[in-house]
């Protein structure tokens, strides 16, 4: 059977080769956990002390405003790694919720432990920096000026592209939360994709 901390380890070296001493020093860190459909992992305005690595499973990040209306940020599926860095980073209440959509197996990484193995092995610090370039900086990028230049079409159309994999996995209003639109303008777009 396929165990998390194996997944783990070869999505790590999907980055950067580590060598055995230090995925022992890095399993140090880790915490296997099971996250029911519909629990969070993160909630709203707590100061989180880990991010996880998703083993099984489908999760969404979200932001809420004041009114308490919910606008889908990311989605994270099989070989991801959800977290609210920002606010890890800082010490400070994160502004992002992340919540199970389906039942979830994650290993947590715990985030002081992490960055005391991270600063003092430069295998780690080599997949980290890969890892955060493709994931965190050229992705978001690419849909931070997707918002800014396209339509609602295009985003939906970019969007099925990003996310082939998990697309019947995912209700149609966390979709249209996701490309900032209503599940009935979704609803007409597919209709005039279909035509």
């Amino acid at each position: 059977m396929f165990s998390a901390l194996t997944h783990l380890k070869q999505t790590i070296e999907s980055y950067y080769p580590i060598s055995a001493v230090v995925w022992s020093d890095y399993q140090q860190c880790l915490t296997l956990k099971l996250v029911n459909k519909g629990e969070f992992l993160y909630t709203l305005g707590d100061i989180p002390t880990s991010f996880s690595f998703l083993h099984k499973g489908l999760m969404r990040a979200y932001v809420a405003d004041s009114e308490g209306n919910e606008f889908n940020k990311n989605f994270f599926y099989e070989g991801r790694f959800p977290g609210s860095m920002s606010a890890l980073i800082n010490n400070e209440a994160s502004f992002l919720a992340i919540q199970a959509l389906e039942d979830c197996e994650i290993v947590e990484i715990d985030f002081t432990k992490f960055r005391r193995v991270l600063f003092n092995t430069p295998e780690l610090m080599m997949f980290h920096i890969n890892y955060l370039e493709k994931h965190w900086l050229l992705e978001k990028e690419i849909k931070e000026i997707g918002y800014l230049q396209f339509e609602a079409k295009q985003r939906y159309l970019k969007f099925l592209e990003d996310y082939q994999e998990v697309l019947s996995r995912l209700p149609q209003f966390h979709i249209a939360s996701y490309l900032g639109i209503t599940p009935t303008q979704l609803s007409r777009i597919k209709k005039g994709i279909i035509k």
